[in-house]
């Protein structure tokens, strides 16, 4: 037993707000906390109290869920310290995603998992994607009427041109996007193909319909592959818990949940979680007979809910927590944050204020209103709140994106001039700024010796196979218009041709492209340039020993861009050792592609990412979404103009024949509308849903990078600025400030320089 003296004095290492999570004993706690409250730190001696007050062990256990490998690794050592200091058994606790929680759980129970009796194989995001292409195919070739419906969209005249052009946006575009969106968002849900198809949109528009039948072709395709995908680990740890005899088991080995980053999960995850925090009462009270109990404990940060983009998560569930928690006490604010200055929190604060009353929550508020707040004078934290550097918040409008960048490199020079150690970062919305800020602040490394670190380079390496194999794809089968679409992205995504074309277009009719008769319409300049990129590689095909193909393709696409090259070469290196005695086209292709679709590039997140990224002395180039969990003495947010921040969704105008919305957009909408319980909307209002939901996002990315900043934050707009980030000739003149820096200056206009 550790003595409650000692318990005491733990407990007192958290501030005032962080203690109440200290003090839980059982039952429901909401915790909503604010950018840098301390909430993993809260967690971690809550749970480290909870196993000695309880005395959890093996067979009673507490289980902390949280999303990422990193989290996991950081959460387990905080709490394996506590325990250690209080000699208490580490097998009370354990730490895991919440997927390998769920697989942990489905792959115990196969016979009831769904999952068959053999060797599971969990498809890879790039097995998945061909997949989804393969039932995009399939889909087609089974729905003549519906695929004809799409074809024809508006405005068909019947010209051949326009159909294969409109063939090649619908097959390699938008149905496979759609399929993706159907897939991601019904099914983490819990919806099924059917459940798609019986929600009649008002409009009678078919497009749910067709969204579940790419759902449920994709569906067959992983049957016959024998294989699962992330959301199947939550669905087949769920058919398992519906065995009463199964459930109970794991609910007697499972004390308690902690989740983290709780404002990610999705509808099925908090499910799961729900029934494995479920206990009965060992007496219920007279009136209550047969009352149960959740000992789940929910962490996160709703105002920090910046993936929905990318997956199905969605900040109203949390919110809707939270606030079911407040009718019952069961809900703990963490506001007091020992972070930022007070003149970043004043800014971060503002933003929300104004964001949450403009035209931007028309249909709900992007932001839970809760302020960020400094901690008190007897904060245990040491240098809490501390004080600025400069004005601590600094916006800036210089007149080009060149000067900005100049600015931006003299004040890291005075900067680091006062203090080497000083940790700075530059947050960026797309790889394509990364790679600008880069070039530009190249000379700081030469000249000053200064480090550099370019998170987005290391992004950029692990796209190499990838790109290998669709240039490659294409110079053997170059007459395939998906081949060369493919290509034409890779060389677009590159920078080796302009992006302002329509590329659907020409990969349409690819013999025609490639190698146009007399009596064919003249190319335009662009498409001609985009034309002579692609001979000089089929021509390589020809005239260079096979050997050295990727090395030409390498210096084609990277130019001088050392890591990328470096990539490059090992990769060949490595199919020069598996292929040697078998070098062929076609068994480079088939080696490459067994490489993209069983293998992860993708830099595996670094357990220490305070070592890695937030390094003093050193410059990090991040993006917005990588930087949450982060923080630096220094944070510069470059290039904040309207069109990125909030944005608006945008409609290319090779999809436009299908209405003035995006399918895959009106599907997400849709479907979480059906989720919701809410009226559905028709393809029109969806659309606009949708638009208000993705600008919501833009703004929350916008609070997230702002309090990533402890000393001094800079903010900045030039009033030139490309139009699009593909190509940086075309500019565009006096381009709006993003809305919510704007109305922070007016607000505070000594903050303007």
């Amino acid at each position: 037993m550790v003595s409650p003296e000692v318990l005491h004095e733990l407990r007192q290492t958290l501030r005032k707000g962080q203690q109440p999570m200290a003090d839980w004993q059982g039952g429901e706690l909401a915790v909503s906390a604010v950018p840098g409250a301390g909430k993993s730190t809260g967690m971690a001696v809550a749970a480290a109290i909870a196993i000695a007050k309880l005395q959890l062990h093996r067979q009673k256990q507490l289980v902390i869920v949280t999303f990422t490998r990193s989290a996991v690794s950081n959460i387990r050592k905080k709490v394996s310290e506590h325990l250690k200091n209080l000699h208490l058994p580490q097998s009370a606790f354990t730490v895991s995603t919440l997927h390998s929680l769920a697989y942990n759980i489905a792959s115990t129970h196969r016979e009831l998992s769904g999952f068959g009796v053999g060797e599971t194989k969990i498809i890879s995001e790039s097995l998945k994607q061909k997949l989804i292409r393969n039932a995009t195919y399939l889909w087609v070739k089974e729905n003549p009427k519906l695929y004809d419906l799409l074809l024809e969209g508006r405005n068909f005249d019947g010209e051949d041109t326009e159909r294969l052009r409109r063939q090649t946006v619908l097959r390699t575009d938008v149905l496979p996007s759609l399929a993706r969106e159907a897939i991601a968002t019904a099914k983490s849900s819990g919806l099924s193909p059917l459940e798609l198809r019986d929600a009649k949109a008002p409009d009678g528009g078919n497009i749910l319909e067709i969204a579940a039948g790419l759902y449920e072709t994709y569906e067959r395709l992983l049957r016959q592959e024998g294989a699962i995908d992330y959301d199947d680990m939550i669905l087949g740890a769920l058919r398992v818990l519906r065995n009463d005899n199964v459930r109970k088991y794991w609910q007697e080995r499972i004390f308690a949940v902690f989740e983290d980053e709780a404002q990610d999960s999705s509808p099925l995850q908090t499910k799961l979680l729900e029934i494995l925090a479920q206990h009965s009462l060992a007496q219920p009270p007279l009136s209550s007979e047969g009352a149960e109990v959740k000992n789940l404990m929910r962490v996160g940060d709703p105002n920090q809910a910046i993936n929905s983009t990318f997956t199905p998560a969605d900040p109203r569930f949390f919110n809707e927590f939270c606030d079911r928690c407040h009718l019952n006490a069961q809900l703990s604010t963490l506001d007091r944050a020992g972070r930022s200055t007070s003149n970043i929190m004043r800014a971060a604060n503002y933003v929300l204020h104004w964001v949450n009353h403009s035209e931007y929550a028309r249909i709900e508020k992007p932001f839970r209103p809760q302020k960020i707040r400094p901690v008190d004078a007897d904060d245990p934290q040491a240098n809490a709140n501390p004080e600025p550097m400069g004005k601590g918040v600094e916006i800036y409008t210089p007149d080009d994106i060149e000067r900005e960048m100049e600015m931006i490199g003299d004040r890291i020079l005075q900067l680091y001039a006062q203090n080497p150690q000083t940790s700075m970062a530059i947050l960026v919305r797309q790889h394509n700024q990364g790679r600008f800020v880069a070039d530009a602040l190249a000379g700081l490394s030469k000249e000053h010796d200064i480090k550099i670190y370019d998170v987005e380079q290391s992004d950029r390496r692990s796209r190499v196979p990838m790109d290998m194999l669709a240039i490659l794809q294409f110079m053997e089968r170059p007459h395939s218009p998906d081949n060369l679409k493919s290509a034409l992205e890779v060389l677009k995504d590159r920078q080796k041709i302009s992006s302002q074309q329509d590329l659907n277009a020409l990969a349409s009719n690819p013999e025609k492209f490639l190698y146009p008769t007399l009596l064919d319409p003249s190319l335009s300049t662009l498409a001609q340039e985009t034309q002579s990129k692609c001979i000089g590689l089929l021509r390589a095909k020809i005239t260079l020993p096979l050997y050295n193909l990727i090395p030409f393709i390498a210096f084609t696409l990277y130019d001088e861009e050392a890591g990328l090259l470096a990539t490059a070469d090992k990769l060949g290196d490595r199919l020069n050792q598996q292929l040697v005695g078998n070098y062929s086209m076609q068994t480079v292709i088939e080696a490459l592609r067994e490489i993209v679709e069983s293998e992860s590039f993708e830099a595996v997140e670094d357990e220490n990412l305070e070592g890695r990224y937030m390094a003093g002395g050193q410059v990090t180039i991040i993006s917005l979404h990588k930087s949450k969990g982060l923080d630096w003495d220094v944070v510069f947010m470059p290039f904040l103009h309207k069109r990125i921040c909030p944005g608006e969704a945008y409609i290319p105008e090779a999809v436009k024949f299908l209405g003035d919305f995006g399918l895959p957009e009106v599907t997400r909408a849709q479907i979480r509308a059906i989720v919701h319980g809410d009226r559905l909307p028709n393809a029109e209002e969806a659309w606009a849903q949708y638009n208000y939901l993705k600008q919501a996002e833009e703004f929350r990315l916008l609070y997230v990078g702002m309090t990533r900043a402890k000393k001094l934050l800079w903010l900045s707009a030039a009033k030139a600025a490309p139009f699009s980030w593909n190509t940086l000739e075309n500019r565009t003149e006096n381009a709006p400030i993003c809305p919510a820096i704007a109305e922070l200056a007016r607000k505070f206009p000594e903050l303007l320089s």
